[in-house]
C-alpha cells in the first residue's frame, strides 16, 4: 500500500519529483553536445573543481544506502544500530585516509602515467603491459561488480516509487531505470558531476532536517538516544562480537577500490586542491552518517507514537515514512526527492565507469584500435543502456535488500583493486604479474567467500565462524599478499617504470 494518503498527496510529490527528473534531464541536455571527446565524456577533461569533486565524490559513494540501507539497519533492532554505528564509523575513517593518502598521488601518477583516464588505463600504463592483460581482467571486474552495485541503485529507486505511489515493483524499476540512464547517456562525466553536485547538497540538508525535528518534536527521544550512545562501547561485545567490529570497521577498507570515487580524484583540475576538497568531503560525510543512524534510532521510538511500526521488509522504507510523518507534504515531497539524488548520484557515476571500461579497455583495445573519439562516446552511451539493463534484471527481485547488494559489490571493489591502488601508488618494486596476481585474488576470494557462506547457510546446519566474517577482510588481506610475495619473487621493474614512480610529485 502506498504512504501517500489522498490524491492532493499523490499529486504534490508527482509534481515535484517530475520537476526535479526534469532538471537532471536538462542538465544531460545542456552537456550533450560539450563533450568532444572520450576523455570529457568519461573524465571532465580533468577540469572538475573543488566544490564538484567533494560533494560528487561523496554523493556518489553514499547512494540509496545513506537514506535507505543504513537508516533500516539502525531501525531494525538494538543489534542492527549498534552494527550501523561502528560501520559508520569504519566509513569515515575510509574516507578521510583515502582523501589523505591516495587522491593527490593518484590525480599526479594517473596524468604522468600517459594521461590514464579510467583505473584500467592507469594499471597498464603503470606496469607498462603492452599484453592488455591488465587491462582486460580489471576492465571484467568493474563490470561483474559494477553489475550489482548498480542493481542496488535500481532496486532502492523502485522501493521508492512503490512505497510513496503503491506502484508495482518492476514498473517502478523500470521509472528509475529511465530516468538515470536518460541523462547519464546524454551528459556524460559533466552531467554526472554537477548533479551530483546538487544531490549531494539535498542529501546532505535532508539527512540532518528529519532526525533534527522528530527530536524536536518529541524531546523524550533524547535521552533514549544518549543512553544508546553511553552503553555503545560496554553492549557492543554482546551485540555483534569481535567478529562483528571488524567486519563492520572493514567497510572503510573498500574505499581504495571504488573506481566511482577513484575517478574523482582523478579529474581535479589541480592536485593541490585536493586538501580543500577533503576538508569539504570529511564534513559533509561525517554529518550525514551520524544523521542516517539517527533517523533509524529515533525512528523506533517515534514511529509507534505517530502511526505504528515498520515490518522487517519494509524498514529500508523507514526515512520516507518518517519524512511523511513529520512534515508538510510539500517539504517532505523535496526530502523524500532526496532519495531519488541519492540513488542517482552513485547509479549514474557507476554506469560512467562501467561504460568508460568497455569502450576503452575493451572496444577500443580488442576490436578497433584506431577508433576515433567520437566513436568511443557512441560505444560508452550504448554501454550505459545495456549495463543498466542487465542491472535492471538483477534488480527485479522485490525482496532484495539495498544494503546487502552494496555490501557484496563494495567488498567486491575494496579487495579487487584497493591493494593494487595503495601498493601501486607507493611501492616502486612492485611488478606487472604482481598486479595481476593482486586483481584476481582478491576479486575471486570475494566471489567465493560469498558463495560458500550462502551455500553453508541454505544447505547445511553448520557454519564456520569464520564466514561471518565480512568478505572484504579476506579478500583485501589476500590480494596485498600476493602482490608483495609475487613482486619479491619476480625480477625488479625496468627503469622507465622506476624514473617515472621517482618523477610522480613533480606533476601539478
Amino acid at each position: 500500500m502506498p504512504v501517500l494518503e489522498t490524491k492532493t498527496d499523490i499529486i504534490v510529490m508527482s509534481v515535484v519529483l517530475f520537476i526535479y527528473i526534469l532538471i537532471l534531464i536538462f542538465i544531460g541536455l545542456y552537456f550533450y553536445r560539450k563533450n568532444k571527446n572520450q576523455a570529457d565524456y568519461i573524465l571532465g577533461g580533468r577540469k572538475v573543481n573543488v566544490w564538484l569533486v567533494s560533494l560528487s565524490a561523496q554523493a556518489s559513494d553514499m547512494s540509496g544506502w545513506l537514506l535507505l540501507g543504513l537508516p533500516g539497519l539502525a531501525y531494525l533492532s538494538i543489534i542492527g544500530a549498534t552494527e550501523a554505528v561502528w560501520t559508520a564509523i569504519g566509513l569515515a575513517l575510509g574516507t578521510y585516509l583515502n582523501w589523505k593518502i591516495v587522491a593527490k598521488r593518484l590525480r599526479q601518477y594517473t596524468f604522468k602515467a600517459n594521461n590514464s583516464i579510467t583505473l584500467p588505463d592507469y594499471f597498464s600504463n603503470r606496469f607498462k603491459d603492452n599484453s592488455n592483460i591488465i587491462r582486460t581482467i580489471s576492465a571484467l571486474f568493474i563490470f561483474i561488480f559494477f553489475l550489482v552495485y548498480t542493481a542496488s541503485g535500481f532496486s532502492a529507486g523502485a522501493k521508492l516509487f512503490n512505497t510513496i505511489f503503491g506502484l508495482d515493483y518492476r514498473l517502478s524499476l523500470c521509472i528509475g531505470v529511465f530516468v538515470i540512464v536518460g541523462y547519464t547517456f546524454l551528459g556524460g562525466f559533466h552531467a554526472v558531476c554537477s548533479s551530483d553536485f546538487i544531490q549531494g547538497i539535498l542529501m546532505f540538508f535532508a539527512i540532518l532536517i528529519v532526525p533534527t525535528v522528530a527530536i524536536i518534536e518529541m524531546p523524550t527521544i533524547l535521552p533514549e538516544l544518549t543512553s544508546f550512545a553511553t552503553s555503545l562501547p560496554s553492549r557492543t561485545i554482546s551485540n555483534i562480537g569481535i567478529m562483528g567490529i571488524i567486519s563492520a570497521l572493514a567497510w572503510g577498507l573498500g574505499y581504495f577500490g571504488q573506481p566511482h570515487i577513484l575517478v574523482r580524484f582523478m579529474s581535479i583540475d589541480k592536485a593541490s586542491h585536493i586538501k580543500p576538497a577533503r576538508m569539504i568531503a570529511m564534513i559533509w560525510v561525517i554529518l550525514s552518517l551520524i544523521g542516517s543512524v539517527v533517523v533509524g534510532i529515533v525512528a523506533r521510538s517515534y514511529l509507534p507514537t505517530h502511526g505504528g511500526l515498520l515490518m522487517d521488509g519494509r524498514s529500508e522504507t523507514v526515512f520516507m515514512v518518517m519524512a511523511l510523518k513529520i512534515f508538510p507534504i510539500v517539504v517532505s515531497a523535496i526530502l523524500i526527492a532526496a532519495i531519488l539524488a541519492a540513488i542517482i548520484s552513485t547509479a549514474d557515476s557507476q554506469l560512467l565507469v562501467t561504460a568508460s571500461a568497455v569502450s576503452q579497455d575493451f572496444y577500443r583495445v580488442f576490436f578497433k584500435r584506431n577508433s576515433n573519439e567520437k566513436e568511443l562516446v557512441i560505444v560508452s552511451r550504448i554501454t550505459v543502456v545495456a549495463v543498466a539493463i542487465i542491472a535492471a534484471i538483477i534488480a527485479s527481485n522485490p525482496n532484495s535488500s539495498v544494503f546487502r547488494l552494496v555490501q557484496n559489490a563494495w567488498a567486491g571493489f575494496g579487495a579487487t583493486f584497493g591493494p593494487i591502488v595503495i601498493m601501486s601508488l607507493f611501492w616502486k618494486r612492485m611488478t606487472k604479474y604482481a598486479a595481476i596476481a593482486g586483481i584476481i585474488t582478491g576479486g575471486t576470494t570475494v566471489i567465493v567467500w560469498i558463495l560458500l557462506r550462502k551455500f553453508l547457510t541454505t544447505h547445511t546446519n553448520y557454519t564456520l565462524a569464520i564466514f561471518n566474517l565480512y568478505e572484504i577482510v579476506p579478500g583485501f588481506l589476500f590480494s596485498l599478499i600476493a602482490i608483495i610475495v609475487v613482486s619479491l619473487m619476480d625480477k625488479k621493474p625496468s627503469d622507465d617504470i622506476i624514473n617515472e614512480f621517482n618523477g610522480v610529485n613533480e606533476i601539478e
